[in-house]
């Protein structure tokens, strides 16, 4: 019976976890973005619900009708560059997963290594995302010139993807400090890696968040949260010189909408990681606790909605010294936890 009872709560944490997730954006942009930019915005269920049904598919006199076509991308590996999308939601869906208190038997796979590694294949992915795409709205790169002595004998062509990707790996290995070093904030109090442990630790404890490493850790982890989430000011993966999509730029039909659904999920799963780890309150339908774990899912996208509408694109000379400070931050939380 309890087999069954871990079970029923893992699938329904899941279901209710996904639900969410395909209203946040649509919270983050109606409600918050467009009241304080003083304009109606999108319905609250087309950025996160319509949109993957308007990319994905719709019934039709019960066949499966596709709104836009499956482009076979311009890429030596199209179907590992189609495959990308999935790869990530599924890497997100397992932090999620070992999050769970019924998971918390898989010792290695709940732990802060394991979050660690499931997030940095979710960071990769957009490394390969603009590696492996050689065309532009579907269109074969490098285009032909038109113009004679346009283009000099043997000078280096390079896609705008390829821009994207440089772009990714900054991000991976500078923006996402803050949001690593976050995570050891609990792991140092608790002195243990393992999820379990933390969350025990708490319950004897009170919640790390009411601590000062806690606040500070805090303030680390939210900037870490908008930085993995792209969001403004930190969206430097989407310029203008790839039509601000960056190496999402040739996703379309069912790959498109594996994107927006995992970039909600990835807004779940962020928040209720910090529940976890400074609140003590794993996901877990069947505690009362969820109803914590809800608020903070409800109000991170918020407050990063406010900070975004009011915030342009950094430049790098702007997103390096705020990363640095916000890593430094980090480092003094660290500290203060042995005070």
């Amino acid at each position: 019976m309890t087999v069954i009872n871990s079970i029923i709560a893992v699938i329904g944490t899941f279901v209710v976890a996904f639900f969410i997730s395909l209203w946040l954006p649509g919270l983050e942009r109606k409600f918050v973005q467009a009241r304080i930019q003083q304009r109606v915005g999108p319905p609250v269920s087309s950025p996160g619900f319509m949109a993957p049904i308007k990319f994905f598919f719709i019934g039709d006199s019960g066949f499966i009708v596709f709104f836009k076509e499956t482009i076979k991308p311009e890429s030596p590996m199209p179907r590992l560059y189609n495959a990308l999308p999935i790869i990530s939601i599924l890497s997100v869906v397992f932090i999620l997963l070992f999050m769970m208190p019924q998971m918390y038997a898989f010792a290695a796979l709940a732990s802060i290594i394991a979050v660690v590694g499931f997030l940095k294949v979710e960071e990769v992915i957009y490394m390969f995302m603009g590696s492996l795409s050689k065309s532009v709205l579907s269109l074969r790169m490098p285009f032909p010139d038109i113009v004679k002595g346009a283009k000099h004998p043997d000078a280096p062509r390079s896609f705008l993807e390829e821009l994207s990707t440089k772009r990714a790996f900054r991000m991976i290995a500078f923006g996402s400090f803050p949001l690593y070093i976050a995570l050891f904030v609990p792991v140092v109090m608790a002195k243990s890696l393992y999820l379990s442990d933390i969350v025990a630790y708490q319950q004897v404890h009170g919640p790390v968040l009411f601590t000062l490493a806690g606040v500070l850790g805090a303030v680390v982890f939210f900037v870490g949260y908008m930085v993995l989430l792209n969001e403004y000011p930190f969206s430097i993966l989407k310029a203008k010189a790839d039509v601000i999509e960056g190496p999402l730029l040739e996703y379309a039909s069912k790959s498109r909408a594996y994107v927006y659904i995992s970039r909600g999920f990835l807004m779940v799963v962020l928040a209720s990681l910090f529940a976890t780890l400074f609140l003590g309150m794993p996901p877990n339908i069947f505690d009362w606790h969820s109803i914590v774990t809800l608020i903070v899912v409800l109000v991170f996208p918020v407050i990063m909605a406010a900070v975004s509408a009011f915030s342009p694109i950094f430049t790098y000379r702007q997103f390096y010294p705020v990363v640095v400070g916000s890593s430094v931050l980090g480092v003094l939380a660290i500290v203060a936890t042995f005070i």
